[in-house]
């Protein structure tokens, strides 16, 4: 159960006053009767609730894929006022107050989850839970055999940090131009900068990176940069259930 005013305020229909003022004006329906208590209780599971005659379907979290752009921090706010990932789609889901499933270094770009259910966030980031990153880099010099088997073996970070053993393979030809190195990066864990240092252990370095897929869900291709949508039920899922 859950307050009126709270289960509208929640879907965004307006601050608690506003909601108020809506139910004070007789807009606001609970089962088809008009309600005339903003804090009367509901069934946010059971009850239909309406304004203006639209219904309003009770949604307690969201999980949106979106395609983060260079230049975009990986975060929910900023001190310095730089934009952030959450900023991008405050005007459709500033009343979630969504963070990010991880980071993405802000010139990186690709696939960022960003969702208000720290449970869910958990999932994704934790090393135990073993959830798949790959990213698509592109590095200043060739990759060897013997960067593939240090990826393989966990590359030890240049103060000593241990990454877990990750993949390095080189990526498709129909990835990047002739003349570039391209190849794919897969990970489990998120340590700071983690790719660009791994590289650079190997005395390498990125070019630029593209996060593509996170568990068995790929980026949407339809998604440009800056472009972002809620996620299936199946992508969801998928992602911390492999």
């Amino acid at each position: 159960m859950i307050r009126l005013d709270r289960f509208l305020a929640n879907m965004g229909i307006g601050t608690r006053k506003e909601v108020k003022k809506l139910v004070s004006s007789g807009v606001v329906t609970v089962n088809n009767i008009p309600a005339k208590d903003c804090g009367m209780q509901i069934d946010e599971n059971k009850d239909c609730v309406c304004v203006a005659n639209e219904k309003i379907e009770y949604k307690p979290f969201v999980y949106i894929m979106m395609n983060k752009p260079a230049g975009v921090l990986s975060a929910s706010e900023d001190a310095h006022g730089a934009v952030t990932a959450a900023d991008i789609v405050f005007d459709e889901y500033g009343h979630y107050g969504v963070s990010p499933a991880g980071r993405l270094d802000k010139d990186s770009e690709g696939f960022l989850i960003l969702t208000n259910d720290g449970d869910y966030i958990h999932k994704v980031i934790s090393p135990n839970k073993k959830v798949d990153k790959v990213y698509f880099c592109l590095v200043e010099k060739e990759i060897t055999l013997a960067d593939i088997e240090a990826f393989k073996d966990g590359i030890i970070l240049g103060d000593g940090t241990e990454c877990l053993p990750a993949a390095l393979e080189r990526a498709p030809k129909e990835m990047y131009e002739d003349g570039e190195n391209g190849v794919l990066v897969t990970i489990h864990e998120g340590k700071f900068h983690q790719v660009k240092r791994m590289f650079l252990s190997r005395n390498n370095k990125v070019l630029y990176l593209k996060r593509l897929k996170i568990g068995e869900v790929e980026l949407d291709e339809s998604l440009k940069a800056g472009e972002y949508r809620e996620m299936t039920f199946e992508e969801k899922e998928s992602i911390i259930n492999e």
